[in-house]
């Protein structure tokens, strides 16, 4: 499964991270330098700022992900994780680009983990998840991310790029709403 080999990459970006003084500055998505340094909105989604920014991640691409990808398969997988992920350092530099925020550097797989929870609150909004011990249906909890992410995009010191999470979010949900209305052959039930 993708999941796996994801986590793999992130992992061992995090060694280098961990490992070499240099690669964090190279690698990660500063806003201020996307026209002249455009590899970072890629690299960047490899990235973590510690150990519990990278577990957190890492679990949610691992309880989520492979489900998913049964839904959708491989390659769609693939494509929504990386999409996701564009999409949401994108959103993240238009925040700078209009002024909401400064060029705060951002690194870290949560615009690419949204998009794969946007796609699952759209094919499955009736599947039952925990949020901090709550049960919810995968609909509310989307809901609920919707408007941390506004309120972390607002609030530069919270140090959460939440205008990354939106834009995984909504491109997950845009893009899962496009392959359920394709017609592809999928099994779809709430």
């Amino acid at each position: 499964m993708n999941s796996y080999y994801l986590l793999a990459a992130i992992m061992l970006f995090f060694i280098a991270q961990l490992s070499l003084p240099w690669f964090t500055d190279a690698f990660i998505f500063k806003p201020d330098l996307l026209l002249s340094e455009p590899w970072r909105i890629f690299t960047s989604m490899f990235m973590h700022s510690g150990l519990t920014h990278l577990f957190f991640n890492g679990f949610a691409l691992l309880m989520f992900g492979p489900y998913l990808e049964s839904i959708i398969g491989p390659r769609r997988f693939l494509a929504l994780f990386f999409a996701a992920g564009l999409a949401g350092s994108l959103l993240y530099w238009l925040t700078y680009a209009i002024g909401i925020i400064p060029a705060i550097p951002a690194l870290g797989a949560s615009g690419a983990i949204y998009g794969l929870l946007g796609a699952l609150a759209y094919l499955r909004p009736n599947m039952m998840i925990y949020m901090w011990f709550f049960p919810m249906q995968m609909y509310q909890a989307a809901f609920v991310w919707v408007l941390f992410g506004l309120y972390d995009t607002m609030n530069t010191a919270s140090g959460i790029a939440g205008a990354a999470h939106l834009g995984g979010l909504f491109l997950g949900l845009a893009y899962a709403h496009f392959v359920k209305k394709s017609g592809k052959r999928f099994e779809f039930h709430s």
